[in-house]
């Protein structure tokens, strides 16, 4: 029973007793719900138990309980699972053991599995009209007398409106009553099949042959038969699904893609369902007799099965359908493909004739070693046949096709796998196969002839043509070979048969690089420090090597040889020869990397510097050589020592390889100065101005003027020494790099530059020194020498495309060095009068036009116009700093602008007024806004001044005595900052100060913090003076600054703020965006002429 709050299960017999009890919680006008079913639990595996399932529910939480009777005193309770759903419930039933169903507010019916708590289907029966029992719980029919909850609860109670009997579901409508049940398994994979859902009723039926589906009705309880009845079922819808995919849903009309993909949709199903029913006999039978009427269906048929066989999913076909299959492919070119699949097929089932024919009629060599292997057991045959065709290939002597790689190395890994026990490509072999498989094999490797040989065949053609191939890979085969057992007996005499076959073919046969000798001697190393007293090599036939490979006289190969013998060396395979012997080969065959190995082993690690900057490919790598020893511990002091002596000795070499890393050496990991080094280099010019560039280089990379401790530390001589130097190596450079540089002296550089001729870097020290005329002279001759070489290049030249590059460069470096001068002279005036202003700029002036006046009509009028143009240049330039009468009374006098007419100089004229007008305007409008500022400044004075004190505190801030206001003689001072004192207190702390005969008071409390500094200040009491001098003083009166008036200036300074000029300039300035006038038009004749602001000339501070 249950009630609003819980649920209870009680016992009637042998006595009324509770058995169970569960609070149930919800919403108030739910009500609980009880339904009871025997299910069929699962224990174990094995065992299964009849138990009856308590399902409860309230709100939208349904609980399961399995009530086990042992005996009507034991009766326990399990809970078994509880299920939230998202809706709230009016009622609940069981359909069948494993189904519940449940009705929602909503009148919709949710089926639910309770195994997995998964909702199955919902159904609305709101068509039904459910008739509700709510007057019963209300009592109508007695009163209403009943509780309030109770009658708010029954609101939707249909208790009695729907029951199940027998797996149906009954439900009492309004006008009638409905039957629902549940679909049986086939009835519903029938209803998937009548609205051709093909694929989701085979879906339905593999979840019912799997035993994963839910709500299962109609099926019987043994596995084997009810997996027999679904599995016909499944092949009945597959032959109707390829029957309806091959006539109607076919597209009839269309192109053969629409075909393909139609039939890429289907016959995966088929093949895919087949699969899993184990039913191969009908995949090849009846569904591909109905692909095969088409031919584009047969096609993708066939396509479809490779992913199935490369996964291993389908491991054995028809000889009928590996026939198409291999057509099919071969037509399209992927027979690749077909030996992918061969390998994972089971041979058994193949036509073996044919595929071995196919094999190597395309070169299928996995394929045939498949077959070979699998079908026959025979691992020789086609390891013998592949080795033929390789040996064919090498003695054309032409370069190996991609076809003979891939076939050598196929080789290489089968030969490998056999000597491991490993099948080729995947698997392994039977154990009882395993010796008998790596005899063949290794038989078949090193035997001395083939069995069909001629005479003019070599001794071991399969062991030669291997090391033709690939000496170094066929050597690591060996070498795994070497770890098997059947290798690692007492004798080894396998292991030192094949040595001996080794050495006879390479040795005593020519036709093999020093490389490949070289690899092989050390293989034997190696192995012989692996396997002792197993492999036995004469040590005759190492020196012989030796000397092979360090052949002075050979050039062919260098690093080949030189590899063969480190490896040799590092596999320990000369430890019987003596090491100074191999150094001085080594070190006559220039093999740097052996002659370093031998100095490391002997520690001369000053000896190993020469090996790297000797070595063309690792000279860069000895600095970084030499930084691991100088920074190591792990070398003496003496060794170190030895290193840089050693670097210091071959300082040029270093130099010349990289100069910036030099000098990081020398600075940082070295203990000499540069001074020392300079000296040492003092006698080759060129190598010392490298070194002292990647020294400042070196420096700049190391600090900058911000962290100036950081830089490195170079002496002034050095640092003049190297601008020196740069004169004579790379002259162009001094100039830009004294601008940037700095820690010279100026006199001394001077006096280089002038040396050396260098009129730029001359200029800029000039400048630097104070001496802008001279600095100007300097590079007014160079533009006037640049200005008659652009002339008379002009009146020389034609019109052809390099004539007008060459005028166009000449052009550019006069303007360059136009804005040059211009920038100095700008600079300059700033600490000039006007008449050293004139001559600066009018000689400047005088060139320009001079130029202009040597220009004829023949010349094109473009290059007139640019001449032009350098000149108003100039003038616009110097018009900030030249009275423009001057101006103006020099080009008058110059013929240039004197004759001809106007308008040849009157865009010049005009531009000249305009800049007038503009510096006039920009002189008034200064003054306005000085104006403005003192008369805002003083009308802030006069408004403090004339504010009236307000009185906070009624006592003296000396006496603290409280303030009189009846009292006439006692005289009250009152300030600004709010403090009030008696004038008697304040007089005697020194508040009162005469200054011409007036009195001043100053705040006690304001001034007392400032005290210190008056004291030091005007104010400050004068020690006692003579009366000579006091009679002075009193004859001479000082005028200054009363300390209240001080006071008063500073709190103005702070609390008064007036509008930043700047922001005013800025407003101004919000004209220049607007068009300007035609340049017919003068500036002065604009009646809405606004200020445009220009900045100030670029300068720099010299």
């Amino acid at each position: 029973m249950a009630s609003l709050s819980k649920v209870l299960v009680v016992t009637l017999k042998p006595e009324l007793k509770v058995k169970f009890t569960q609070a149930l919680k919800g919403d108030a006008h739910t009500l609980p719900l009880l339904a009871w079913q025997f299910v069929i639990i699962k224990v174990s595996e094995k065992e299964k138990v009849i138990d009856p399932v308590l399902a409860f529910a309230r709100d939208d939480i349904i609980y399961f309980y399995q009530v086990i009777c042992v005996n009507p005193e034991n009766i326990k309770f399990i809970n078994l699972r509880m299920i939230t759903v998202p809706y709230q419930l009016l009622q609940i039933h069981w359909m069948n053991p494993r189904t519940l169903v449940a009705l929602d507010t909503c009148e919709k019916c949710h089926v639910i599995d309770v195994m997995s708590s998964e909702e199955l289907e919902v159904m609305d029966i709101s068509d039904v009209q459910l008739v509700y029992s709510s007057s019963y719980f209300k009592s109508l029919s007695t009163g209403g007398n009943v509780s309030k909850a109770l009658a708010y609860a029954g609101e939707h109670s249909c208790y009695q409106s729907m029951m199940t009997f027998n797996g149906q579901l009954l439900l009492l409508g309004m006008k009638s009553i409905h039957v629902m049940s549940l679909r049986n398994w086939k009835e519903r994979i029938d209803i998937l099949v009548k609205t051709q859902q093909y694929e989701e009723a085979l879906k339905l039926a593999l979840s019912f042959y799997e035993n994963q589906a839910k709500a299962i009705i109609g099926l019987p309880g043994n596995k084997d038969k009810r997996c027999f009845i679904i599995e016909e079922k499944m092949l009945n819808i597959l032959f109707e699904y390829v029957d309806i995919s091959m006539k109607s849903n076919c597209p009839e009309h269309g192109k053969i893609e629409e075909l393909e993909r139609h039939y890429q949709t289907v016959v995966p199903v088929c093949v895919n369902y087949c699969l899993l029913l184990k039913r191969i006999d009908i995949l090849f039978s009846n569904i591909y007799k109905q692909f095969s009427d088409d031919i584009i269906a047969k096609g993708q048929f066939l396509e479809c099965l490779e992913p199935y066989i490369l996964n291993d999913q389908l491991t054995s076909v028809t000889p009928l359908i590996m026939r198409n299959f291999i057509d099919q492919y071969r037509s399209k070119g992927l027979l690749q493909n077909v030996e992918a699949c061969i390998v994972h097929l089971n041979v058994a089932s193949l036509d073996l004739h044919q595929i071995v024919l196919l094999c190597w009629e395309y070169g299928l060599y996995d394929a045939i070693i498949y077959v070979y292997n699998k079908g026959m057991d025979d691992f020789s045959t086609p390891l013998e046949q592949l080795l033929l065709k390789l040996r064919q290939a090498i003695d054309t002597g032409k370069q190996l096709t991609d076809d003979h790689i891939k076939l050598g190395n196929k080789l290489l890994v089968y030969i490998s796998c056999c000597l491991a026990g490993r099948a080729y490509p995947i698997g392994d072999i039977p154990e009882n196969l395993m010796s008998k498989v790596k005899d063949s094999v290794f038989e078949c490797t090193t035997c001395l002839h083939t069995s069909d040989h001629d005479l003019d065949e070599p001794s071991y053609p399969h062991l030669m043509s291997l090391l033709k191939f690939n000496t170094r890979e066929f050597l690591n085969v060996l070498a795994l070979a070497f770890e098997e057992p059947e290798f690692n007996t007492e004798e080894g005499c396998k292991r030192q048969r094949v040595v001996d076959i080794l050495l006879k073919i390479m040795v005593e046969n020519i036709g093999f690089a020093p490389s490949q000798i070289g690899m092989l001697f050390t293989f034997l190393a190696r192995q012989m420090a692996r396997h002792e007293n197993t492999i036995h090599v004469k040590q005759g036939l190492f020196e012989q090597v030796l000397e092979f490979l360090c052949a002075p006289e050979d050039d062919s190969r260098h690093e080949e040889r030189q590899q063969a013998l480190l490896e040799l060396v590092n596999a320990g395979g000369l430890e019987g020869c003596d090491d100074g012997r191999v150094l001085v080969l080594a070190e006559q065959a220039q093999f740097y990397r052996v002659s370093e190995l031998l100095y490391e082993k002997r520690r001369e690690f000053n000896k190993i510097l020469s090996c790297y900057w000797r070595d063309m490919a690792r000279k860069h790598q000895a600095f970084s050589y030499i930084s691991n020893i100088m920074r190591s511990k792990l070398y003496t002091d003496s060794e170190k020592k030895a290193v840089q002596q050693e670097a210091l000795l071959h300082l040029e070499e270093l130099i010349t390889i990289d100069s910036w890393k030099t000098a990081k050496l020398v600075i940082s990991g070295f203990t000499i100065s540069l001074g020392d080094i300079v000296k040492q280099l003092n006698d080759n010019k060129e190598i010392l101005f490298k070194f002292l560039d990647g020294v400042f280089k070196y420096r700049e990379s190391s600090g900058s003027a911000l962290h100036a401790q950081k830089q490195v530390q170079v002496e002034p001589s050095i640092h003049e020494l190297y601008i020196d130097l740069m004169c004579q190596f790379k002259p162009n450079c001094v100039y830009t790099y004294i601008l940037a540089a700095d820690g010279y002296r100026l006199e001394e550089t001077l006096k280089i530059c002038q040396k050396n001729n260098n009129s730029e870097a001359i200029a800029f020290l000039l400048e630097k020194t104070g001496d802008a005329q001279g600095a100007f002279n300097i590079i007014l001759e160079n533009l006037e020498k640049k200005l008659c070489s652009l002339l008379k290049f002009l009146k020389e030249g034609d019109n052809s495309d390099e004539f007008k590059q060459k005028v166009s460069l000449l052009f550019s470096e006069a303007d360059i060095d136009t804005i040059v001068i211009i920038q100095l002279c700008q600079r300059s005036c700033r600490k000039l009068d006007e008449k050293d202003r004139e001559k600066l700029w009018f000689p400047l002036l005088e060139v320009m036009m001079s130029s202009q006046r040597k220009l004829n009509e023949a010349i094109d009028q473009d290059y007139i116009q640019k001449f032009k143009g350098l000149t108003r240049q100039v003038l616009v330039s110097m018009m900030g700093h030249i009275a423009l009468p001057a101006i103006l009374h020099t080009l008058m006098q110059d013929r240039t602008y004197s004759s001809g007419k106007f308008g040849e100089f009157k865009d010049l004229l005009l531009g000249m007024l305009d800049t007038y007008n503009y510096e006039k305007t920009l002189l008034n409008t200064c003054n306005r806004l000085l104006n403005h500022d003192l008369h805002k400044q003083m009308q802030e004075l006069q408004r403090t001044a004339n504010k009236g004190i307000l009185q906070i505190y009624s006592e003296c801030h000396i006496c603290k005595r409280q303030f009189n206001p009846h009292s006439d003689s006692e005289q009250v001072i009152m300030f600004r900052c709010e403090h009030s004192y008696h004038s008697r207190c304040l007089e005697a702390q020194g508040g009162c100060h005469i200054v011409d005969g007036e009195e001043f008071w100053v705040c006690h409390m304001c001034n007392k913090t400032n005290r210190r500094s008056l004291s030091s200040g005007r104010f400050n009491r004068q020690p006692s003076v003579t009366s000579s001098e006091a009679q002075a003083r009193r004859a001479y009166k000082e005028v200054h600054i009363d300390p209240q008036q001080q006071l008063a200036f500073d709190n103005l300074r702070r609390i008064q703020k007036s509008s930043s000029r700047f922001a005013i300039l800025d407003e101004l300035q919000k004209a220049r965006n607007q068009p300007r006038q035609s340049r017919s038009v003068s500036l002065s004749q604009n009646k809405q002429f606004q200020l445009k602001l220009r900045p100030p000339p670029s300068s720099e501070d010299t």
